[in-house]
């Protein structure tokens, strides 16, 4: 039998989700989500507040989002230490736009997902194009959170001067992250995103677990179980 240490973060952390399946046949589905969501380090990051994604795992996520027939070539973000964060956008019809500005809230709370942009450098595009593109951003940007989410059209945006709103609520809520439960409890409620400021070279991401007590004493058991 392994100990269990008192931190929850390290108790999570600790998780082999190759292995966890055999050991709880119950909690498969659950469980296979997790896996693919979570690795080791990211899970132990998310759960001690702060999770760095670098641009080139966000531009990832982004790119293989991009189909044939999208109105785009491809849309690349760029963050800086000043908080700042560039979008490189190359349009079929439009061309090349490119935007700079800030981060002013990225939020995911139970049903509550958005995020809010502010444009510093130029007036915003007024077409559905903003909506594609930023549906796409939010995507690329929850990934290494919440798992990659089907994104077919655009999700609700509004644009209020130079501020980019866009909710990917029913999106990720369709998601099988968004689907599944672990004990009657939603993965998507076991997760905060309380806010994300761009670094040089990568988005720095404020995070919280919340973990119901039943749930927590589960995953202690499957840490028992791959001890034994």
């Amino acid at each position: 039998m392994i100990s269990i240490p008192a931190d929850v973060s390290t108790q999570l952390a600790a998780i082999d989700w190759s292995g966890v399946q055999d050991a709880v046949k119950d909690y498969g589905p659950a469980l296979q989500v997790l896996q693919s969501t979570w690795d080791k380090e990211s899970l132990k990051d998310i759960a001690q507040g702060k999770l760095v994604v670098p641009d080139s795992t966000i531009n990832e996520a982004i790119a293989k989002s991009i189909t044939d027939d999208a109105p785009v070539k491809s849309i690349e973000i760029k963050s800086h230490e000043n908080g700042r964060m560039d979008i490189a956008i190359d349009g079929t019809k439009v061309g090349k736009v490119e935007l700079s500005g800030t981060i002013e809230e990225f939020v995911h709370n139970g049903d509550q997902s958005y995020l809010v942009y502010h444009v510093r450098n130029k007036n915003i595009p007024k077409h559905g194009l903003m909506s594609w593109v930023f549906s796409r951003i939010s995507l690329g940007m929850a990934e290494r959170m919440v798992g990659s989410f089907p994104v077919s059209g655009s999700m609700p945006m509004k644009i209020k001067g130079n501020r980019v709103s866009i909710d990917y609520s029913a999106a990720l809520a369709a998601s099988s992250f968004g689907q599944t439960e672990f004990r009657g409890h939603r993965l998507l409620d076991m997760i905060e995103i309380k806010g994300a400021v761009p670094r040089d070279g990568g988005i720095e991401f404020q995070t919280e677990l919340h973990i119901p007590d039943d749930v927590k004493q589960s995953l202690i058991a499957i840490l028992q179980k791959q001890g034994e």
